[in-house]
């Protein structure tokens, strides 16, 4: 529960506060052995090495991986990076020779999705420069990518598919497996961001046929600064690393590894593959308060993306009368929400993923994304529902009279 005089936390999809667990597996390597883990000359080293492979296998688990196939990196951008521009580039450089399944015939073409996160639709455009050819996928109203929509982009050779398995603004669950079905029937390999999904929906790369899988501690209630990617041995995915250095990471990602960090995100994973059912029934009760208390108090606030198809703590919702959320947030100073991207907010431009559901501009402008997360208690929903409510009344008197305008 929020103290009276603290802030209430409603932001979980920009990051999760780090589980007291996660901070306390990760203590020791903070203090008690501080050692490279590729010191693997010593004892403390040793040691340091242990934990990080310990580590990988809880993140492995979490998804139905085997080990050797996570790849640690900074966060989910770089592992999005390191997917989309590393499959292309190994791809260019070593064309037939090595990468037939999917490059065999020369293929460039990159297909993703418009409501992509800002780094996977920039790694595609990117590599536009490099004589690839990017492809947008539009989504319908609900946020949903129209299967037949991607069978149509897929007639044309294509090397890559890559679609997120959660969005960040909207809640919105693709049905991944059922697109990875696609990209594999004709021979292109599939990548999805799952930052936002593992820990709160179910992940098996097995039993989905998934290729290539980013991930991120610190939107599972582990510490920022790490992520890995998941890539497939069997049939084995070739990529080439974006950095050059050392080698650490089977090649593929250079550079010492954080054991604290590698530590706590192993710890953020074990607890969400253990209590994943837990958290989803608790916070989907916290999501139907809140929405209950809000709806009451804002009659006409209406919800974006599939009703459905969502993770149940995220809301995001267009409030009435086209009133500018950020008037909204500023009169409700104890309510931390956002308006879309923390990875786009220093922007003034509407949300994209908003505008590719269809969203006009003054709609898209009001518009709130609220994000419940393992800690929410009853009390702050409630009090933050009244305060938005509060604060939404008071910004809707004040705003202009349309005649007046």
């Amino acid at each position: 529960m929020t103290a009276p005089n603290r802030p209430i936390y409603l932001d979980n999809h920009a990051t999760t506060p780090p589980d007291p667990r996660v901070l306390a597996a990760m203590r020791p390597w903070w203090e008690e052995n501080f050692s490279n883990p590729a010191s693997v000359e010593h004892a403390m080293g040793r040691a340091a090495e242990e934990a990080v492979e310990s580590a990988r296998r809880d993140i492995a688990a979490l998804i139905g991986a085997d080990s050797r196939e996570i790849i640690l990196t900074s966060g989910a951008t770089e592992a999005n990076n390191l997917a989309i521009k590393g499959v292309a580039r190994f791809a260019r450089t070593h064309g037939d020779e090595r990468f037939a399944r999917a490059a065999g015939d020369g293929r460039r073409r990159i297909v993703t999705v418009a409501t992509e996160h800002k780094c996977v639709l920039e790694s595609v455009r990117d590599l536009a420069a490099e004589g690839f050819d990017p492809v947008f996928l539009p989504v319908a109203a609900d946020g949903l990518l129209d299967p037949a929509t991607l069978r149509e982009a897929l007639e044309v050779p294509t090397l890559l598919v890559s679609a997120m398995a959660v969005n960040n603004e909207t809640g919105v669950i693709q049905d991944v497996a059922a697109l990875a079905a696609l990209a594999r029937e004709h021979g292109a390999l599939f990548h999805t961001d799952a930052a936002q999904a593992a820990g709160r929906v179910p992940l098996d790369v097995e039993e989905m046929r998934l290729d290539l899988v980013s991930l991120s501690a610190h939107k599972m209630y582990g510490p920022k600064g790490i992520g890995a990617l998941y890539v497939r041995r069997r049939p084995r995915v070739r990529l080439s690393p974006l950095l050059s250095g050392g080698g650490q990471e089977r090649g593929l990602r250079s550079g010492t590894l954080p054991a604290p960090l590698v530590v706590g995100f192993g710890e953020a994973a074990r607890i969400a593959r253990l209590e994943a059912l837990l958290d989803e029934g608790r916070i989907r009760g916290q999501r139907d308060r809140f929405v209950e208390a809000l709806t009451a108090a804002v009659p006409g606030v209406r919800l974006n993306g599939h009703a459905e198809n969502r993770v149940p703590g995220n809301l995001n919702l267009t409030f009435p009368g086209s009133v500018d959320a950020q008037r909204i947030m500023a009169a409700a100073p104890g309510v931390c929400v956002s308006t879309g991207s923390a990875c786009s907010s220093a922007s003034v431009e509407p949300s994209y993923v908003l505008r590719a559901l269809g969203l006009p501009e003054h709609e898209a402008r009001a518009t709130l994304r609220i994000g419940i997360g393992r800690f929410t208690s009853p009390a702050d929903v409630d009090r933050a529902a009244a305060e938005l409510a509060r604060a939404w009344h008071a910004a809707l008197s004040e705003a202009p009279h349309p005649a007046a305008a």
